[in-house]
């Protein structure tokens, strides 16, 4: 059975969608089955994985509704992973789901059918907190947590911390937080510097080692449709990725060699 993460951060512009398009693609390249389901109305991980949204008539607007089974709305990425992809028609799936009954699992029970099939799913959505990102919530094991290094980055953590405590009690006694990753690092800046520290302090061993940094390759490459990775495999942006799924995969007691 596979794991799902959850990428979630209730502030935008934080690098969320580029660290779930990336890790996906990381992972792949570390031999991972792994499965990319966007959750946001906007679709930047579906054309950040090189699929045009507009194209698509099975989106996971119609999983979650029950039209038809995750397996069918699965697209092949060239980055060797699977994609659920997602367009504008996914922000009017609020309002109808709030006639569902067990509305928050909807995502959770079309996964399970799939999940099996992959080693991880990574789940990316929408900058708030809705019935949206919930469901996310509902169907993932842990939550990555990426965050840039600013002041009223530590004040939005605190409120999702507690957002998720409730979903613990409520929804998904299972999820954790299984990274802070920091991205967007500048390590010239000492304000990031001093974020940075307090965040080790407050999360410990919750804050991966490896840091995202600025740099123009992540910024460039969703404009290609593809991850950094496919895009400049030997910049600073896609080295790091690199490293942050290797962490990861070495927290989850799978270890790689670098040069995989």
């Amino acid at each position: 059975m596979g794991r799902t993460f959850v990428i979630a951060n209730q502030k935008g512009g934080v690098g969320k969608t580029s660290i779930a398009v990336n890790l996906c693609a990381s992972l792949a390249h570390y031999g991972r089955r792994v499965l990319l389901i966007d959750l946001d109305p906007q679709g930047n991980a579906t054309t950040g994985s090189g699929i045009d949204k507009t194209a698509c008539t099975h989106t996971v607007y119609g999983v979650l509704l029950g039209e038809y089974p995750m397996k069918d709305a699965i697209v092949r990425c060239e980055g060797g992973y699977d994609a659920v992809p997602s367009n504008r028609e996914l922000a009017g799936a609020e309002v109808e789901l709030i006639d569902i009954e067990k509305r928050e699992y909807r995502l959770r029970d079309a996964l399970a059918k799939s999940v099996a099939d992959y080693d991880f799913a990574v789940i990316d959505c929408p900058p708030a907190l809705n019935m949206l990102t919930v469901n996310g919530f509902a169907a993932a094991d842990a939550v990555i947590i990426p965050m840039q290094c600013e002041y009223y980055a530590l004040e939005g953590l605190s409120d999702l911390v507690g957002t998720l405590r409730k979903v613990k009690q409520n929804l998904n006694p299972r999820i954790e937080i299984e990274a802070l990753v920091r991205t967007m690092y500048d390590p010239r800046s000492t304000l990031t510097v001093q974020v940075s520290d307090e965040l080790k302090r407050h999360y410990g061993d919750k804050v991966f080692d490896t840091v995202i940094p600025r740099n123009i390759r992540i910024a460039e490459a969703p404009s290609f449709g593809k991850p950094v990775l496919l895009h400049d495999p030997l910049s600073k942006g896609a080295v790091a990725h690199l490293q942050f799924a290797r962490e990861l995969l070495g927290r989850n007691g799978i270890e790689v060699a670098e040069a995989a």
